[in-house]
């Protein structure tokens, strides 16, 4: 029976991968692809002959975008792990703070970076970097976890040039240095309150050990911590993969923005250069090679042992990259269902303050169909005309649509899956950090940016 109200849609797809996935503990990937076909067997948006080849659709789109990324990731975190890039990394930045505050190190790495890159892209360098301080220290893995994840999701909601609030503050016509400026008032005690202290607080109740994830072994991961660091890779080496990734990626990301500013051409040399490095697919494979050559020079492996090695953790990305992209396939076949038009337009008529009403459209269309860049461009389109309207200046609008996209990352985000299967996360840990993290990370924006907007209205 196929059903023309999406909410009803969402409910099954709701109830199915929750029974699925927790209650039959059916595996993710597994579970995903079977709750993507229910969804798409219930709603009347999609005929039910083409229900698998929209589902195939869906997930082979997820991993356009994530699979030689996550693939490069794989081969990033196990050299330089197994290598000892990581732990030198990990020693350089507890020199500059104590061990007890090394965390700090890594959330402004995270927030720096999450500006010119996307989150999961910072993710995938800096899981290493929390595995081997958690060898290290032998503890607060749940803290370096969701540091990273705090202050990286902040920077990705709220400052450009990220994409998401770099496209809404376009739509809605708001300058984007003012919304850099406020975007940067907006993530400081977002942070704190999501990253520091809910981490800190979260790492009382939970010990989370670590496991074997990426092809790097746990005693291995131990081992390194112990080495002397004159039998680790020099700092320059050690920190070669991420500065080449970022610097990639962030080429495209300035050369976008002159573009915008009208100080470079569309299509001009630079243009097509640095959509050509800066593409994630070249920056992170780049990046990997980095690694993968440090690897074989710290440990002198033979060229044979060395490629079994690497393909031992393509491997455990191709798991990886297949359940990441089954999670998009589900929130792609929800979006299919119409529940984001449908939410959208069931909200925009109920009368409420603009900001609130900005906050609670992307926050619905986020939970139901996982996507952050949907959910903020979707309601950038419902809000643009209202802009008129707003008794405060238009960037808060910009902050409070990127407060409500970023709530609730669940089963139908491939941002939970990357970070359960790269941080080595089971499922009920990933809830109790990430999507907590991400509710707490919106909540608390939405808090900010009520006040800031009260205080000082810039009108």
């Amino acid at each position: 029976m196929a059903f023309e109200n999406p909410l009803v849609v969402f409910g099954i797809g709701l109830i199915v991968v929750v029974a699925l996935l927790v209650w039959l503990r059916v595996p993710a990937f597994i579970g995903l692809v079977i709750a993507t076909i229910v969804v798409g067997a219930a709603t009347a948006e999609v005929p039910l002959s083409q229900v698998p080849e929209e589902t195939a659709t869906g997930f082979g789109e997820t991993m356009i975008s994530i699979g030689i990324p996550i693939l490069m990731a794989a081969i990033i975190g196990k050299t330089m792990m197994e290598s000892g890039a990581a732990e030198r990394i990990v020693r350089w930045f507890q020199s500059f703070t104590s061990e007890g505050n090394s965390y700090l190190a890594l959330g402004g790495s995270s927030g720096v970076l999450a500006i010119p890159v996307f989150f999961d892209n910072v993710f995938f360098l800096l899981a290493p970097l929390a595995r081997s301080m958690r060898a290290r220290t032998g503890r607060d893995y749940a803290l370096f976890i969701t540091i990273v994840g705090a202050a990286g999701v902040t920077a990705h909601g709220f400052i450009p040039p990220t994409p998401g609030p770099l496209a809404v503050a376009l739509e809605l016509g708001v300058d984007v240095g003012a919304t850099i400026l406020v975007g940067l008032v907006v993530a400081l005690p977002t942070v704190f309150v999501s990253g520091v202290l809910y981490g800190k607080w979260i790492n009382s109740k939970m010990e989370i050990p670590l496991r074997e994830t990426m092809g790097s072994s746990v005693e291995r991961v131990e081992e390194l911590a112990d080495r002397p660091t004159a039998k680790l890779p020099g700092m320059v080496e050690a920190m070669l993969p991420i500065l080449l990734a970022v610097f990639l990626i962030a080429s495209n990301t300035t050369v976008d923005t002159l573009i915008e500013a009208g100080f470079l051409v569309e299509g001009g040399a630079a243009d097509v250069a640095s959509s050509f490095v800066g593409d994630a697919n070249i920056a992170l494979t780049a990046a990997a090679l980095a690694a993968a050559i440090t690897y074989y020079r710290m440990e002198s492996l033979s060229r044979e042992v060395w490629s079994d090695e690497l393909v031992e953790s393509l491997q455990s990305g191709g798991h990886i990259a297949a359940i990441t992209a089954a999670g998009g396939a589900f929130g792609g076949m929800l979006a299919l269902s119409g529940i984001g038009d449908y939410i959208a337009t069931t909200l925009e008529g109920i009368g409420i303050p603009l900001l609130v009403a900005g906050f609670v459209i992307a926050a619905t269309i986020r939970i139901a169909q996982g996507s952050a860049t949907v959910a903020l461009l979707t309601t950038a389109g419902i809000m643009a005309p209202l802009v008129g309207d707003l008794s405060v200046h238009p960037v808060y609008l910009v902050m409070i649509i990127g407060a409500g996209g970023t709530i609730f990352s669940w089963y139908n985000d491939s941002g939970f899956w990357i970070v359960k299967e790269i941080g080595g996360l089971t499922q009920e840990e990933t809830f109790k950090i990430w999507t907590a993290l991400t509710t707490i990370v919106s909540i608390t924006g939405f808090a900010v940016v009520m006040v800031l907007s009260s205080l000082f209205p810039l009108t």
